[in-house]
């Protein structure tokens, strides 16, 4: 009973919204001109890791056509040039939560300052916010799909939305009313081809560009120190992640290879059980657990190969940070991966969720050093095509408006001997 009445309120907040989205789209305030001096950007989010959001907002704030990039959120960044943060005030906070609090004042910089782009990473909730203040403040709406088609699919139960994951259940309808929302946006960024093609198919009627985010080359190398662990991981200790399939994998790989070497970089809520098991497989002594670091652009380049084993993702920026460090990597085939990581080239794609399916590649990648040596070339070679300068040129596309509407901005890495 209670979560069908989850279900009726759910669907009943987003019946509201979409009429409320109707309304604001009829009364829609005349747009700011656009002077010689470039656009105003209005962004909000929920960020886990600092680094990600400036990998999107450097090459955005290098664009010769934007002007001002104002982020609202509750942790603060490291300066950067034409991007301010505005943190909610602390009474808010208390009173409105700390998302309710930074939608509250993002919205409200929309109607004062009037951008010319407002908009939001994640559907849940801040893109579903930019979407109704945009048209409000005489803005376009834009929206960061940054987990892809787990956004919306069976009604964002895998979206990692404390509200939307109380459904448990598959939602038709609640998809169905989010796919509509998606269809609102002036503009979409997604992080890889798929996820902008399913956009494209379930409706999106706006610009949808791939801009999955910039690295800095100078800042992610390949190492000349000899590597510290043969195998690594980087990210949340969620669910979503499936770090135990990772431990699974690696007690096969230890049948094989007894002094593998695992370096678990993150934190979680899974972080106590993913011990308790690694100890059960007897693996204590090959698995170091290094918590949150600060430090991940030293540690990557030391490691042999880099490791995802998440039911879904975009494209994920420590994926395209390991290979910029030279490190081949071995993930699922799932999402957007695909997009960087060419299978038999610059790592492995993966398409079985299962122990076996992961140990596979990685014993194979370990045990032959030359051929590892290889995909590592190709690795750094494959990183340039998400360098920041070449993000930034994909921006300024974005930022002409209507230079390509209706029309996916797509691209592929250029490495030599592609294979699969």
């Amino acid at each position: 009973m209670k979560r069908a009445l989850i279900h009726i309120g759910i669907r009943s907040a987003l019946a509201i919204y979409g009429a409320a989205l109707a309304g604001a789209r009829l009364v829609r305030r005349q747009p700011r001109p656009i002077d010689e001096g470039g656009c105003d950007i209005l962004l909000t989010g929920m960020f886990q890791s600092t680094s990600w959001v400036e990998h999107h907002l450097r090459p955005l704030a290098l664009a010769a056509n934007c002007r001002s990039v104002t982020l609202v959120a509750t942790t603060p960044l490291a300066p950067m040039d034409k991007v301010s943060v505005v943190q909610p005030p602390r009474w808010l906070i208390r009173v409105a939560g700390s998302a309710g609090a930074r939608l509250l004042v993002f919205t409200a910089l929309a109607l004062r300052r009037r951008p010319h782009l407002v908009g939001g990473f994640h559907l849940l909730f801040n893109g579903l916010t930019a979407a109704l203040v945009a048209p409000l403040a005489g803005a376009r709406s834009l929206y960061f799909c940054v987990g892809g088609p787990a956004e919306v699919l069976d009604g964002g139960i895998r979206a990692e939305n404390k509200l939307f994951n109380r459904l448990e259940t598959a939602d038709p309808v609640v998809e169905e009313q989010l796919v509509r929302a998606t269809a609102s946006f002036d503009t979409i960024i997604t992080m890889g081809t798929s996820a902008a093609a399913f956009l494209r198919e379930r409706g999106a009627r706006g610009e949808i560009y791939v801009i999955p985010g910039g690295l800095d080359p100078t800042t992610y190398q390949p190492s000349t120190l000899p590597p510290e662990t043969d195998v690594m991981f980087v990210g949340r200790l969620a669910p979503i992640k499936r770090p135990e399939l990772l431990l699974d994998a690696i007690r096969l790989v230890a049948d094989r290879l007894p002094q593998v070497r695992v370096t678990i970089v993150g934190d979680g809520v899974l972080r106590q059980a993913l011990e308790e098991r690694s100890s059960r497989l007897g693996l204590t002594s090959n698995v170091t657990f290094a918590g949150h670091r600060t430090d991940v652009r030293e540690l990557l380049p030391r490691a042999r190969a880099f490791i995802l084993t998440s039911e879904t993702e975009g494209v994920a920026l420590s994926l395209m940070e390991a290979l910029a460090c030279g490190v081949p990597s071995i993930v699922p085939r799932v999402g957007d991966l695909a997009d960087v990581l060419i299978d038999g080239v610059n790592g492995f794609l993966v398409d079985e969720h299962t122990p076996e399916a992961f140990a596979a590649p990685i014993g194979d990648l370990l045990a032959d050093e030359p051929a590892r040596r290889t995909m590592a070339a190709a690795a750094r070679r494959s990183s340039e095509a998400y360098a920041v300068p070449a993000m930034s040129r994909r921006w300024e596309d974005l930022l002409r408006y209507g230079s390509a509407t209706g029309v996916v901005q797509a691209f592929r890495p250029a490495v030599e001997n592609r294979q699969g």
